[in-house]
Parts: C-alpha cells; structure tokens; sequence
C-alpha cells in the first residue's frame, strides 16, 4: 500500500506539472491535439516518478525536481510515437487506445513526436534550485540516453534484428539502450541535480541500468504471457515480427530469473543510501512483479 500510495501521490504530481505547462496551447491545434493526446492518454509516468524518488532519496524535493522529472516523460512519449509507427513496429493500440498515427495521420504523428523531444529541453532548463553547472550536466546524460548512444541505438538496433537468429550479446544491447538507458537517465540525473558526489551518482548509476535491464525483460515476458486488455496494447507481437527478446533466448522461466536477479542487484548498488531512498527499492520490486 506504501508503494501504491507513493506512485500515485508522485504521478499526481506530475500530471498537475504537465497539465499546467500545456495548458498554454500553441498553433496549430491538430499538432498540439496530437501531443497532448499521447502525452495524456494514461501512462504510468514510471520515469518521472524514478527521478522524483532518486531526488528525494538524494535529500531533495519532488516539487524542485518536477520540470527535470516530466521532461523525461516527454522524451518517454516521443519514442512510442515514433516507434508506432508504420515504419517502425507499425502498432495500431497504446495504453488501450488507437496509436497517434491512426488518428492523427502519419505526418501530424512524426512531428508530434518531434514537438514533445525538442520541448523536453525547453521544460528541462525550468527552475533555479541546482547548483551551478548542475542542469548542464544533467542534460548531457538525459541526452546522451535519448541518442544514438542510447535510445535510438536501441530503437535502431531492434529494426535492423528483426528475423534474425536470437543472439544474447544483440539482445542485450537492444535492451540496455532501448528502454534500459533512459531509465537510467531518470534516476542518474538526480544526484547530478542535488550536487551529490560521484560515487553517489555510480551507486545509483548502477541502480538505474539493473532496473532498466530487468524493467525490458519483464516487458518481453508480458507480451508473451500478459493480458491485452491489461497492458493496453496488442500482445505476441514480439514473436509476430521475430523482434530479439529474453524468451525468445532463454524462455520464460529463465528471463524470469534474470529480471529477479537484475533486481537484487539494483537493491544491492544502492545499499548505502537511508531509508530516504525506500521508494526506490519498493519500486524496484515492483518493476519486476508488475502484470502490465
């Protein structure tokens, strides 16, 4: 219940956050009608909600961190757009409703999706609670994830091994920038925020990309065992297009292992922090129990 509590509370805050900055509406309506209809159409807001509880892990409060926090979620967003598409893995259903570019058209969907990256930056550099040099920094890692070092590598890497003979090195590296090096940015920026000391910022580092791996891991397992209805969006798709996943190597059983063991590892890299930092622990447990 502490852990419900917890999301729910820190995801209201972000919501608010979001609603208040786009409440300012821009031309033309149909682009802004296609941002927020993604950015609102009920996602878990897990990053935002990692960052918030990294920053207050670091000693830091949720409402300080709040435009670093939702920027991420715009970065989140962009990339279900982009990836929904008819280019990329061509899905029709996110979050139980129809994908942007059903509605929108493909056009409208891309730039959308190019609005809510760019603008992330722009809501990024809001506030003046950090210490010099800080949100530069901060930036530099939030970038790098969403690059080609990071995210579109992944995304990159994950078309061009489709229909190929699962390879564990390839999975690993699509998991691990794909979703896994955003994630990691979530949390990662937080000590960079607060001005924390490196080993801070390695321990919980090392913390975000356990968690991302695990979080991706659990997700392969979902498509093959979950619920639609549940997750929102279709399942077998993995297999349908012969993406490189955990089971598709390992099975079922054994990814399961594996997500279970990156979980303990997570909880193990971030041993030395208070009890300040129990949210992170809870949701690290939570990532891995998760049914959608």
């Amino acid at each position: 219940m502490a852990l419900k509590d917890y999301i729910r509370s820190r995801q209201e805050l972000v919501d608010s956050y979001l609603k208040e900055y786009f409440s300012n509406e821009f031309l033309p309506a149909r682009l802004y009608e296609s941002v927020t209809y993604s950015l609102f159409a009920g996602g878990k807001r897990i990053r935002p909600v990692l960052a918030i509880a990294s920053y207050e892990a670091c000693g830091g409060k949720a409402e300080d961190i709040l435009p670093q926090a939702s920027a991420i979620e715009l970065i989140h967003t962009y990339s279900l757009i982009h990836d929904d598409l008819p280019a990329m893995d061509d899905d029709a259903m996110r979050r139980g409703k129809p994908t942007n570019h059903k509605v929108f058209g493909e056009a409208i969907a891309i730039l959308a999706g190019d609005a809510l990256l760019t603008e992330a930056f722009v809501m990024f550099t809001e506030g003046e609670t950090f210490p010099p040099g800080a949100v530069k920094k901060a930036i530099r890692i939030l970038a790098d994830a969403a690059g080609p070092r990071g995210m579109v590598g992944g995304q990159a890497e994950d078309i061009l091994s489709e229909r190929k003979a699962p390879d564990p090195k390839t999975v690993h590296f699509i998991h691990t920038h794909k979703t896994g090096a955003l994630i990691c940015a979530s949390v990662k920026i937080a000590p960079v925020l607060a001005g924390l000391p490196c080993e801070v910022v390695d321990g919980i580092g090392t913390y975000g990309e356990k968690i991302g791996l695990a979080f991706q891991i659990v997700d392969d397992i979902l498509d093959v065992t979950g619920d639609a209805g549940a997750l929102g969006k279709e399942t077998g798709a993995d297999v349908e297009k012969g993406k490189m996943t955990y089971p598709a190597i390992y099975g079922i059983e054994r990814s399961r292992a594996a997500a279970n063991e990156l979980a303990k590892e997570a909880l193990s890299a971030i041993d030395f922090m208070t009890d300040a930092a129990d949210p992170l622990r809870w949701i690290a447990e939570y990532l891995v129990q998760r049914t959608m």
